[in-house]
């Protein structure tokens, strides 16, 4: 496992970062360089190995993956590099999807060969309350169903193949009941993209329209009125991802920021010298080295199958505060080289401060926790003797 981690850092250190600026920038050049590289991942051995091997991936179990999952998620195109971007509604669909959508999707997902995406929340409905959907689902005489509405911020809209739609099917919003998945083909007429939605500036999210989109009857997800558990599993296992690939980033301006230490000189002396930079470098360490054990004792839970929604959401909320911390110190010790074009720190800031809202704000998780932990120590009933 050391030698295919280091095998996985090397690649997106030398293969990946040095592309980083072709790949944010979009268009063809970006699609032709993310090619190149997967199929560099795939020459190398290194593609798709959380995917099951009968799909076309590396057949490694999750709690083996989390171990390069940091490596991978340095850089934020490291995951679709190497193949495991996916991995989500491959294991969303493996589960709960039936058999012709399986057999159709899922080896072109592994392999590459489509794109999907996940269209949860909408505009001015609040995305940590799902029960307040509006888009609609009408299940027609023959089977099929006829989606009608709005999401936003949904990941990779523009370039995907298939998205996946929650939608209410049953019952009026504000009910948990009622809403269901639904995989809708992005080339379905009534699909539209509406616009981009640049996040603090970068691109990659969208705001999409369904307009009377006619979706076939088997492209439901689970069954119906399932949608709420199926997308708990779905978030806890990608909330985990992120958590993981956060503390490769957060390593990645951890290192940016000792080599300046350790390289940068002023009349004074070398930056390494100075208390108040020693200081920086202390507390990010002690961020990180304190919050990779959260981050782990989630993935060992979820691994197992075990109600982990405690400690998904502590990591959730330390690792998104770790990342900008971390960031935040490294642009200090940077000064206005940190602020510039010329190191990636300014692109991890903005990962720092959008993961604190991202898969639910801290504050969904802050009281989540608290009340399931507080429930524990209310009164006991009293049994009579």
């Amino acid at each position: 496992m050391a030698e295919l981690r280091q095998r996985v850092e090397c690649f997106v250190r030398t293969r990946v970062i040095p592309r980083e600026l072709v790949l944010d920038a979009g268009g063809p050049a970006a699609v032709s360089a993310l090619r190149e590289l997967q199929d560099l991942a795939r020459a190398q051995g290194l593609w798709a190995l959380p995917m099951a091997a009968e799909l076309g991936g590396g057949g490694l179990p999750f709690s083996v993956y989390a171990q390069l999952a940091e490596a991978e998620g340095a850089s934020d195109h490291g995951p679709a590099a190497l193949g495991s971007a996916p991995l989500l509604d491959v294991t969303m669909l493996a589960r709960h999807a039936g058999s012709r959508v399986r057999e159709r999707y899922l080896k072109p997902l592994v392999a590459g060969k489509i794109r999907t995406c996940y269209a949860m929340t909408e505009v001015d409905v609040p995305g940590t309350d799902p029960s307040l959907t509006g888009t609609r689902a009408e299940r027609k005489a023959d089977g099929s169903w006829r989606i009608t509405g709005r999401k936003w911020f949904t990941s990779g809209a523009a370039t995907a193949d298939l998205v996946t739609v929650l939608a209410r099917t049953s019952g009026a919003p504000g009910d948990r009941e009622g809403l269901s998945l639904l995989l809708v083909p992005t080339g379905s007429p009534g699909f539209r993209i509406v616009r981009e939605l640049p996040v603090l500036g970068a691109a990659g999210q969208y705001e999409i329209e369904l307009d009377g989109v006619h979706v076939p009857g088997d492209h439901l997800i689970g069954s119906e009125g399932e949608a709420l558990g199926i997308a708990g599993e779905r978030l806890a296992l990608g909330r985990t991802l992120r958590c993981l690939r956060w503390l490769g980033q957060a390593q990645r301006a951890f290192d940016l920021m000792c080599e300046r230490a350790a390289t940068r000189s002023g009349s004074r002396g070398p930056l390494a010298d100075h208390q108040l930079v020693q200081q920086h470098v202390f507390d990010a360490l002690l961020a990180l080295r304190t919050t990779r054990p959260l981050v782990h004792e989630a993935v060992m839970l979820i691994a197992a199958g075990q109600d982990a929604r405690t400690e998904v959401g502590l990591a959730k909320v330390a690792a998104a505060r770790m990342l900008q911390q971390v960031t935040d110190s490294a642009i200090q010790v940077h000064g206005a080289a940190g602020l510039g074009p010329d190191t990636a720190l300014p692109a991890l800031f903005r990962g720092g401060r959008a993961a604190r809202i991202l898969d639910g704000p801290d504050e969904l998780h802050i009281t989540s926790v608290a009340r399931r932990i507080l429930r524990g120590y209310g009164p006991k009933a009293v049994t009579p003797g």
